[in-house]
């Protein structure tokens, strides 16, 4: 365990490479000496699991035997799905779109196809899959790839309507090529097209089905190279299928059309159905429908065969979702979708495409959903579905992570969640079950939330690198329905669109209370509770928080010195009002009809039924003033245990007694100052008018109306953002959305980028001072202080850490008779750059976290509501020192901003540590985090490095360059946690959770789950007695002997490139790394250790042999020679 002595700090980091981007004053001498126990190798970063829906999602593929589910994305992502919490994701590192996938059944590896015309062969008896082997063809375009079941011989359809043979054991070509124009021969004039469909006849491996794109199809002969028969129809072929019999074939067509022929007809189909055509009286060919993009051809033994499609739909149903169709009989169901199909597969009894196939669900992959169907039930429901895929329901507009809260919150959020489920879902199981659970043995409870645009607010159980969903909170019941009055919305509402959506949130975990800022500058206050209740009345607050601009002239140096651009700020403040807590609001009109008083959105006048759960206790809503509207929310916090909240904006902060349902507070950023304002503002007039200004967002999610997300910081906002980092005058975003009705940018650069000039050179010049950060503490609110007391500490966009005392009533009735007094009490700390993150630590460095107030049931009556009683009389859970120490430097504040961290001891308001986190970039999200064995500062930077810095000494532990380009998607939803935690959006619909603890990292492999399980293969149909003994059963072909090189010969040199995998095919024998892993490798080496000891006690045995019989040969030689004389030999 290292000591730290202050005195010799700056000799201590001067030897570490960092030293110059460090800098440390010298702290009292009461503390010379402060132990840090986290070090370097304490530190390691990894991604450990990703979750949520596979983003763009592009084939899909299923083993029936291991029942597993594996999706590629247009990405070149790959997920692999087993039972509920089995999940798995690869990267190809082409990053191009997976066209098709090919399960090996039941032998634990993958095809996959890419849109480069690259095939890889995935190896999935490990954790982590790697790539064994891959093949990159270079002069012909691959369409389509299918794999017989049980065969080690894969087959690639081109673009050019060649056919290619690959060993997919040794990732080889074979030099059998089926060539387009032998395959057609004089059949057509012209190129049939690329190939769009290949498989073998069911009961004869020696013929192939190939459908080319035209409409033509053929069956070849893979003995004879030659085609036995052709079958033309005028219209494209989309796909195709075989009746398990082998003696039918289904194709679907362009025009809507399914058409199924016998393999000995020739000409013309054997039967032709429109499925959603209109059938004319006159007997003539039914109107053309959209394509039949898929077709599913499977048979039962009892009943009528199955035929599952997609597409095909009447032109005349404009306006209808995409359906998937069955026909099953005489019936046939049309069950709609919500997004359009990518693909579907027909999961089946047997993995034996010759016996009938017992179809049982079907797996629908939809842009933005996986559905899965039960065909064993009538009506076809869907199964629910286990997986945490519904993260994009709406678009994720925040997040926030608590790892280790309180073992009863999860247990309590799922009692109330479990009722929200829908019914009418299927009974049974789902079906994809393969995989086995990890053994980790992280035991600690996790929690996610995320808010969303429509308003709703999600929780779900992180715990175990699991993820599931335990509750669902919609806050746009609080408000009314907004009406159709054009007009109206753009005098009030400050959004266009999903006016409801969540920009902060503040939770206190202890206590269970909620706190959400939404985009329409509001704030609710909610309560858990496990009992419903109807609530006549919403209690509203209703806040003026509106100030007029000043120009600044000249900056005073206020101790940090790192100030160069103009530092505008705020002056004096409207009059402060509260309206009531009761409806109609204090809304009004000016007589030039300019609007004053009026909120953005109306807080619901009904009675509001609140099921268990999440209740609303207070409505707080800025207002607008003399016609400008409401600043959005920067800052949030709450402390249960004082019954405040504060938010704040670029106008200000105000301060709320959620208890008494009072604003305590209302103050602009400039008065929190006081007489001590380090800038000299000269007042001029306020604008007349203000121009509205388009937002920052994302332009990956700005250019496409349903994939953006409609937040805080979406473009369609009819005036300037409040974000904290807009707030900045020398940050630029370069990414700036379109108007409405323009074109999407083509490039699309989702980097950050700052100017550095020195003149103010943001979109909107007239920035104000906003308010950052806030924390709540039990600390010494002034310099010189002897006593601990409660205070909130409020950060600032220019970097200033000012300090407000908050004096409150003893606990209990006198709580809630007698004012809450708070009073600022002036600039504690200067750093460049926004501040991001404060927090407290006693005077051996230990964590200090603020005072809580322990749950109770709110809405308690009888017995259980004397036990609340109590419960409030109680004191708030508090860990601050003690007030009876002696005078000295017994706290320390950790100040993180976009540019800096600093460690100050309080009360003498010194700062005893200093670092400069980085010069060229900022750093977007900050926390102070407590790990197993100490606490550090957490930081993401623009640039995309992740670091972490020792506490108190702000040593640094960890810099990691792990996402080389950032965009707002990420910016706003990264978040750190305790014990090594961290998570953020790495796509609009999938969280990817990573971890910086050496800990966790080697613990990660134990903790997988295994995608891999050794499963016996079914047995394969009975032929019968009669069908053995005069044919007619499934014949089978020597495909070794027909593709090999013998017969064959080698492929064309340089048709396609083999690239050997990272691993080969040693990584079948085990995991890459764990004690798993290490006993997998030793077991091989024993076996390999045995086997070479027998080898030599076989050879030593051998040689005794010989020598016997050697010694014996010569004895009897000697026997014979032994009595004869010279001349008789």
């Amino acid at each position: 365990m290292k000591k730290f002595n202050i005195r010799k700090v700056l000799d201590g980091l001067k030897e570490q490479a960092s030293s110059s981007a460090s800098s440390v004053q010298s702290g009292a001498p009461e503390n010379n000496l402060m132990q840090e126990t986290l070090q370097s190798e304490n530190f390691q970063l990894c991604k450990t699991v990703r979750h949520g829906f596979p983003y763009q999602p592009s084939a899909m593929a299923h083993d029936p035997v291991q029942k597993i589910l594996a999706i590629g994305t247009q990405s070149g992502a790959l997920r692999l799905f087993g039972r509920p919490g089995v999940e798995c994701y690869c990267q190809h590192e082409s990053g191009a779109a997976v066209i098709s996938l090919q399960f090996l059944i039941n032998e634990g590896a993958l095809v996959s196809a890419l849109a480069d015309d690259s095939v890889h062969l995935w190896n999935l008896r490990q954790k982590r899959p790697a790539i064994l082997h891959s093949l990159k063809f270079n002069r012909e375009r691959i369409t389509f790839v299918h794999l017989p079941f049980q065969s080690k011989w894969l087959y690639i359809g081109t673009e050019k309507g060649n056919i290619h043979i690959v060993n997919v054991e040794s990732f080889t070509l074979s030099g059998y090529v089926i060539m387009w124009n032998k395959a057609i021969e004089l059949s057509s004039k012209a190129h049939p097209g690329p190939v769009v469909h290949i498989s073998d006849n069911p009961m004869d491996e020696g013929k192939l089905i190939i459908g080319y794109e035209s409409g033509i199809v053929v069956l070849w002969d893979l003995k004879s190279k030659k085609a036995d028969s052709r079958y033309t129809y005028d219209e494209a072929i989309h796909s195709v299928a075989w009746h398990h019999e082998g003696k039918q074939f289904i194709c679907s067509h362009s025009d809507g059309t399914l058409t199924i022929w016998n393999i000995k007809g020739q000409g013309k189909p054997f039967q032709t159905i429109t499925p959603h055509g209109k059938q004319p009286k006159d007997g003539k060919k039914p109107e053309p429908c959209k394509p039949i993009l898929k077709v599913e051809y499977k048979t039962t033994r009892l009943g009528d065969p199955f035929m599952i499609l997609s597409g095909g739909l009447s032109y005349d149903t404009v306006g209808r979702r995409p359906c998937l169709t069955v026909m099953h009989g005489k019936s046939t169901a049309v069950l709609e979708m919500d997004y359009p199909i990518v693909d579907f597969l027909t999961l089946c009894e047997t993995p034996y495409p010759n016996d009938f196939q017992e179809p049982y669900a079907v797996v629908v992959l939809l842009e933005k959903d996986l559905v899965v169907i039960d065909l064993a039930q009538n009506g076809y429901p869907i199964f629910e579905n286990p997986y945490p895929l519904t993260i994009h329901e709406s678009p994720v507009t925040c997040c926030e992570y608590i790892a280790d809260c309180p073992v009863d919150l999860i247990p309590a959020l799922y009692s109330v969640g479990s009722r929200q489920k829908r019914q009418g879902y299927s009974k049974r199981e789902w079906p994809i079950s393969g995989g086995n659970w990890g053994l980790g043995t992280q035991s600690y409870p996790e929690i996610i939330i995320t808010g969303h645009a429509d308003g709703t607010v999600k929780f779900w159980d992180a715990s175990a690198i699991m993820l599931q969903v335990l509750y669902k909170l919609k806050t746009a019941k609080v408000f009314e329905k907004s009406r159709n009055n054009k007009e109206d919305k753009q005098n009030t509402e400050i959004v266009d669109e999903d006016p409801f959506a969540i920009q902060i949130m503040a939770w206190c975990p202890e206590s269970r209370i909620l706190c959400l800022a939404g985009v329409s500058a509001n704030v609710i206050i909610y309560r858990f509770s496990k009992q419903d209740i109807t609530t006549e009345v919403v209690q509203l607050l209703e806040v003026r928080l509106q100030y007029e601009v000043n120009d600044v002239e000249s900056p005073l140096d206020g101790g940090g010195g790192d100030r160069d651009p103009p530092t505008p700020g705020a002056a004096s403040p409207s009059p402060q009002t509260a309206g009531p807590p009761t409806h109609p609001s204090t809304s009004s009109n000016s007589s030039d009809g300019v609007r004053d008083n009026v909120p953005c959105l109306k807080v619901r006048s009904t009675p509001l039924k609140q099921s268990p759960g999440y209740q609303v206790e207070l409505v707080v809503q800025l207002v607008w003033v003399s016609g400008e509207p409401p600043q959005q929310i920067t800052s949030l916090a709450l402390n249960s245990a004082y019954g405040l909240i504060v938010f704040g904006n670029s106008n200000g902060l105000a301060v709320v007694d959620y208890l008494q349902k009072t604003v305590l507070l209302n103050l602009g950023t400039v008065e929190l100052y006081g007489s001590n304002d380090p800038y000299q503002r000269q007042p001029r007039s306020p604008r007349k008018t203000r121009q509205p200004s388009g937002g920052l967002c994302d332009i990956n999610e700005c250019s496409a109306s349903e994939d953006r997300c409609k937040s805080p910081t979406s473009a369609k906002m009819s005036r300037k953002l409040s974000l904290p980092t807009e707030l900045k005058p020398d940050l630029v975003l370069l990414s700036v959305c379109p108007p409405r009705g323009a074109n999407p940018l083509d490039h699309r650069d989702n980097s950050f980028s700052r100017s550095r000039s020195s003149s103010v050179t943001s979109i909107d010049k007239e920035v104000r001072e906003a308010i950052t950060s806030f924390h709540f503490c039990e600390t010494f609110a002034r310099k010189g202080d002897s006593a601990v007391a409660p205070c909130l500490f409020v950060g600032t966009s220019l970097g200033t850490v000012l300090a407000v005392a908050l004096n409150l009533p003893p606990a209990g009735e006198q709580r809630l008779l007698q004012p809450v007094i708070v009073l600022p009490s002036g600039t504690v700390a200067r750093l460049k750059g926004s501040i991001l993150r404060m927090s407290f630590l006693d005077n051996t460095g230990t964590f200090l976290p603020p005072s809580f107030e322990p749950w109770y049931e709110p809405n308690a009556t009888g017995a259980d509501g004397e036990e609340r009683d109590k419960a409030r009389k109680r004191r708030p859970v508090s860990v601050s020192p003690s007030t009876s120490q002696e005078l000295q430097e017994s706290q320390y504040a950790v100040v993180v901003s976009e540019k800096q961290a600093k460690v100050i001891a309080l009360p003498s308001q010194n700062c005893i540590f200093k670092h400069s986190i980085t010069e060229t970039s900022f750093v977007l999200r900050a926390d102070v985090v407590q790990m197993n064995i100490g606490n550090c500062v957490a930081c993401f930077c623009a640039n995309g490095h992740i670091m972490a810095l020792s506490l108190p000494g702000l040593r640094p532990l960890l810099d990691v360059n792990y996402l080389p380009l950032t965009d707002m998607r990420i910016a706003r939803t990264f978040c750190f946690t305790n014990l090594g935690q961290a998570m953020y959006l790495t796509s609009p619909t999938e969280i990817q959770r990573i971890t910086y603890s050496q800990e966790t990292c080697e613990n990660l492999q134990e903790m997988l789950g295994e995608l891999f399980t050794p499963v016996e293969t079914p047995e394969a149909p009975n032929r019968g007695f009669f069908k053995g003994l005069f044919g007619g059963g499934a014949t089978s072909l020597d495909r070794e002997e027909l593709f090999g090189e013998t017969q064959a010969g080698k492929a064309s040199r340089g048709l396609a490139q083999h690239i050997p995998g990272p691993q080969g095919l040693e990584g079948m024998k085990g995991a890459a790394s764990g004690v798993v892993a290490d006993l997998a490798r030793a077991r091989i080496a024993l076996d390999e250790r045995g086997q070479k000891l027998g080898e030599l006690d076989e050879r030593t045995a051998a040689m005794l042999a010989s020598a016997d019989s050697f010694g014996k040969h010569a004895h009897d030689m000697m026997l014979k020679c032994k009595d004869k004389k010279w001349y008789q030999f």
